[in-house]
């Protein structure tokens, strides 16, 4: 397994010097890859009753592209992965040229995380239709794929037009590899269909083992070796110990998952530097895994 660090968004604050300790700590601590999720806008809650989502605008998000290309800059080996963006309150066009740029700027280090999001604040302000989400995600993926390696593209879909345009520079990975996150079956189903990899984010192994199970199936149905799909999972640490975490981490293998990240945040820590000695704690556990 790929072992990464999910990058502590809400605890790190807006200073560039921890982000940059943090990532250079991450990459000298032999982690494989820097996972970034994000939102763009936090809305008020306090006139929003039955709020579903777990943000406000009281949480600090930086924005994952920006934040890779500055992270690019200082790093020379550790990977980058959105894990995940909320693709479909974006615009298409713009989302491949900024991952094509990150790419190019990195060297090919980046990995795209995509999710359809549970926020309609967002997609409202964004100018974009919270109920469509599901299948325009779907053209956008096409689409983006189609930006990565062609020189011009003339695309008639949906919600997406291009004549005669393309990308100046194209990206280093001609097509950036794109994962979907989130646990319902179209989810699953979409993954197996054109996914590269799937992230269930904050499933235990015992839950995500049947939807592995499932999605591989799926994959095989659409002519596609199940092989080819990776799995991606984090673990949270949290007032448990390194024994904990290899467990989670040996059962996490079992699984055949290629990619495990571990989450610091939530666990009562406080500045930097306590985030980066969980990430070596945790890194020393996985050596036995």
């Amino acid at each position: 397994m790929q072992i990464g660090a999910v990058f502590p968004q809400i605890e790190i604050g807006a200073d560039p010097g921890p982000v940059r300790a943090w990532a250079e700590a991450a990459e000298d601590l032999g982690y494989d890859y820097v996972l970034a999720y994000d939102h763009v806008l936090g809305a008020d809650i306090s006139n929003r009753p039955n709020w579903p989502g777990p943000y406000n605008h009281t949480h600090l998000f930086h924005e994952p592209f920006v934040l890779f290309g500055f992270m690019a800059g200082f790093t020379k080996r550790i990977g980058f992965s959105t894990g995940i963006i909320i693709l479909p309150q974006r615009q298409t066009a713009l989302v491949a040229k900024q991952a094509a740029e990150v790419d190019v700027l990195s060297g090919g280090r980046l990995r795209l995380g995509v999710g359809i999001g549970w926020n309609p604040v967002e997609f409202e302000s964004l100018g974009q239709d919270f109920h469509t989400r599901g299948k325009r995600i779907e053209e956008q993926v096409e689409l983006l794929r189609r930006l990565w390696t062609e020189d011009l593209v003339t695309f008639d879909g949906r919600w997406d037009r291009i004549e005669e345009a393309g990308l100046n520079p194209l990206p280093v990975q001609r097509p950036i590899p794109i994962w979907f996150g989130g646990h319902a079956e179209p989810v699953l189903q979409r993954c197996a269909r054109m996914g590269d990899g799937w992230i269930p984010v904050r499933v235990t192994p015992e839950k995500a083992a049947p939807m592995i199970e499932r999605l591989r199936n799926y994959a095989r149905q659409y002519g596609r070796d199940p092989a080819e799909i990776g799995i991606e999972s984090w673990i949270v640490v949290g007032q448990d110990g390194p024994d904990e975490w290899a467990a989670r981490a040996k059962a996490w293998k079992d699984l055949d998952a290629t990619h495990l990240s571990v989450n610091t945040m939530n666990s009562g820590l406080q500045g930097i530097d306590a985030h980066i000695d969980r990430m070596r704690r945790f890194r020393e556990a996985m050596r036995g895994v």
